[in-house]
């Protein structure tokens, strides 16, 4: 008999402060290009590497989440609170131990993949699952530059293997150019009033 296929999961992580359609846009984009089942976003409690000065309580960052998302295929969670994980390299490793029968995808926008070496135990996010990076206006060129893009160059896959990608061994990671939507949450705080 066939094996069943294991579900595929795209993983959207982020402060959501707040969250705004740029996520939802790629999320859409992720269940379709990657053949994903579902996409989580993953509420950060505390981003490390961002001021807790006008971050709004978590809770409100969730409802506003479950908001915007509005489909039946991207769950707002709260994962990372439960686990007690700040550092993403550590929240992949205990949702790979916790969902055996699940095969994740990370996605983040060029601007991450510009400032991931920042991020603690970087090289472990792309050794531990297959990475989906999509195209942010003024960031992308910068990005393909950068060092984590430099650095795993040669596990970079094409756009058209993207249906595959879930299934792949990491590193494994594309990029997918076009994917753009302007909103950020930097623009959306400026014009709410700095909330």
């Amino acid at each position: 008999a066939p094996r069943p296929r294991l579900r595929r999961v795209g993983l959207l992580g982020g402060s959501f402060n707040p969250a705004h359609g740029g996520h939802r846009h790629i999320s859409l984009l992720a269940l379709r290009r990657l053949r994903l089942d579902e996409v989580w976003w993953l509420v950060s409690p505390q981003n490390p590497l961002k001021s807790r000065a006008g971050m709004q309580p978590f809770e409100q960052r969730v409802s506003a989440a479950e908001r915007i998302a509005k489909h039946p295929r991207i769950r707002v969670t709260a994962i990372e609170q439960r686990l007690g994980t700040t550092y993403t390299a550590e929240s992949l490793k205990r949702l790979s131990a916790r969902y055996p029968g699940t095969r994740f995808v990370w996605l983040m926008g060029a601007d991450n993949l510009i400032q991931i070496p920042r991020w603690r135990h970087w090289p472990t996010v792309f050794e531990q699952v297959p990475v989906a990076v999509f195209d942010r206006p003024t960031y992308s060129y910068r990005a393909l530059a950068g060092e984590a893009a430099c650095r795993f160059a040669y596990a970079r896959l094409g756009e058209i293997k993207a249906a595959a990608l879930a299934g792949q061994t990491p590193p494994a990671w594309i990029f997918f150019w076009g994917a753009r939507d302007p909103s950020s949450a930097t623009a959306l705080r400026e014009k709410s009033g700095g909330e």
